[in-house]
Order: C-alpha cells, then sequence, then structure tokens
C-alpha cells in the first residue's frame, strides 16, 4: 500500500512539472520571433494627444502598443501590451493612424510612447 502511494505522489510530482513547464514555455522561437516582428521603416507618424485628464493628474508613464501593420503598410489593428489606462487610448487613436513603408507580407511591430508632462 505505502509502494502504491509513493508511486501515486511520483506521477503527481511528474505530472505538475511537466503541466509548469509547459505553461511557461516560450510561445514561439527565437527564428519565428525574428520573422513575424519586424521593423518597418515609418513612413508618417500623427503624435498622440495628451489626455487632458491626464495632463492635470500630471500622469506620465510609457504605453507599449503591439500593432499589426498590413502589406501595403496601414495599420490593420492594435493592442495595448502595457501602460496606464488614461494614456493607452490616446496612444491607440494616433498609432491607427501611422503609415510605414510596404513589406512583402503583413508584420507585428511593437511600439512604445512615452508621455511626460510638461507645464
Amino acid at each position: 500500500m505505502k509502494a502504491r502511494a509513493t508511486w501515486a505522489k511520483l506521477i503527481l510530482g511528474c505530472l505538475l512539472i511537466l503541466g509548469c513547464s509547459a505553461a511557461f514555455a516560450p510561445k514561439a522561437l527565437a527564428q519565428d520571433v525574428t520573422s513575424d516582428t519586424a521593423t518597418r521603416k515609418l513612413k508618417s507618424k500623427v503624435v498622440p494627444e495628451y489626455p487632458s485628464l491626464a495632463r492635470q493628474l500630471r500622469l506620465q508613464g510609457k504605453v507599449r502598443v503591439v500593432a499589426i501593420v498590413a502589406a501595403d503598410g496601414h495599420v490593420t489593428s492594435t493592442k495595448v501590451a502595457g501602460g496606464h489606462p488614461l494614456l493607452a487610448g490616446s496612444a491607440e487613436d494616433a498609432i491607427k493612424k501611422w503609415r510605414f513603408e510596404p513589406g512583402s507580407k503583413e508584420t507585428t511591430e511593437i511600439i512604445e510612447i512615452v508621455f511626460a508632462g510638461r507645464n
């Protein structure tokens, strides 16, 4: 009976380790990351508006946005990956108006916008 409990604990421990390693495994290999996340040249850029409430609160910080850029260079979608919610909307709105150089395929661009208050 003791041997069966020991084996059960051993199997449970192995399953737990395998499950955790799968959960924390990288989503893509380094080779895939370079092909999916490419830096394309920017043709035109719209500067985001500093939200008035954020300015009143003297809120500063960075907003990181993941943008999908079509082969023709326009931004098809955006997703905030980090930053204060008061600043994120303004950053997303501006990036949606950006234009990149045309490429051979759709790419994913990671863009960081810095908001720094000036009074």
